[in-house]
């Protein structure tokens, strides 16, 4: 395991390089935006075909959603509770503001599910458990961060935002989610698909996760921060308590094997970096929100070992 996140690290790495040393003299930006949007329209829909295609829709299809909303409310409810007690108790000193506050609140509850979630649990478990973030991600956590977390941000950011229909339309445009309604109903009808759409899909769904990786070193950089302190409580319920939550929770809905441990490590991923450009978008602390997913993904290397034992060990 500590090879396949050493490697995740070099790819990482090498993002970070191409953007320092303006590879091409292409910048880091542009070439990120591209690498999202062909993820996003092309090859992230071709392994939801994929996935789907190939499996059988059971009571996990439902289980594990229900799972990734109970992980996300215990963690956005735990994040105020613990900035709302801190700005009481310390407010004179820590100086925090509604900016700050909205930024902490959503990077400690929203995870990197699908762009480092999504390569671990496949190295971990195989290509098989890929359903299973797609599970967590698609069908609940990308659905509650556009509908829940814009609306928080919004709150805390004092900007006019996005009504919940725009957000609806906004979830039903994402392709994903219709490569996932297409391989569900291709699988359904038994629908035949020849060898090399197969293998065409196959090799478009491939690209996802080197692709994925290589943009988060491209994302990451160090923000100037005066009081990092203040990202604490919002790195431990990320880092510790959602794993945690996401074990109990699984548990208790009868969830066991595979889905178990791919729900504790999507539990265990570091701030979505997707949070960023809400945070950008909604008027909220934008270096604080960056300096929260530096370091949660830099500490990630570290706590998604020990998820991935828990996992293994109780699963």
């Amino acid at each position: 395991m500590y090879n396949t996140l050493l490697s995740f690290a070099l790819i990482i790495i090498a993002g970070i390089a191409f953007r320092l040393l303006k590879v091409g003299g292409l910048s880091s930006v542009d070439v990120r935006n591209v690498i999202n949007v062909l993820v996003l329209n092309v090859f992230l829909p071709a392994l939801s075909i994929k996935i789907f295609y190939g499996s059988v829709v059971d009571v996990e299809t439902i289980l594990v959603p229900l799972t990734a909303v109970a992980v996300s409310g215990a963690a956005l409810a735990t994040a105020f509770l613990a900035y709302w007690a801190l700005g009481k108790a310390f407010g004179r000193v820590l100086h925090l503001n509604q900016s700050q506050k909205g930024a902490l609140i959503i990077g400690a509850a929203f995870g990197n599910t699908t762009y480092l979630g999504l390569p671990v649990i496949v190295e971990v478990f195989g290509q098989k458990a890929a359903k299973y973030v797609l599970y967590y991600d698609l069908m609940a956590a990308t659905p509650l961060i556009w509908i829940v977390g814009v609306q928080i941000a919004n709150l805390y950011g004092g900007k006019k935002g996005i009504s919940l229909n725009e957000s609806a339309k906004t979830l039903l445009s994402l392709p994903p989610i219709w490569g996932i309604v297409i391989g569900m109903a291709l699988q359904f009808f038994h629908v035949p698909l020849p060898a090399f759409v197969l293998k065409a899909i196959q090799l478009l769904g491939d690209l996802v996760v080197p692709l994925m990786i290589f943009s988060i070193g491209l994302a990451l950089r160090v923000p100037r921060v005066g009081h990092a302190y203040v990202a604490v409580p919002a790195v431990v319920v990320k880092l510790l308590l959602c794993p945690l939550a996401a074990f109990f929770c699984a548990k208790w809905m009868g969830i066991g094997g595979v889905a178990l441990g791919s729900c504790v490590i999507e539990g265990a991923t570091p701030t979505m970096v997707l949070s960023l450009l809400i945070a950008a978008r909604f008027n909220l602390d934008v270096p604080l929100s960056a300096f929260l997913i530096l370091v949660t993904t830099a500490l990630s290397f570290f706590t998604l070992p020990a998820a991935i034992y828990l996992a293994g060990r109780f699963a």
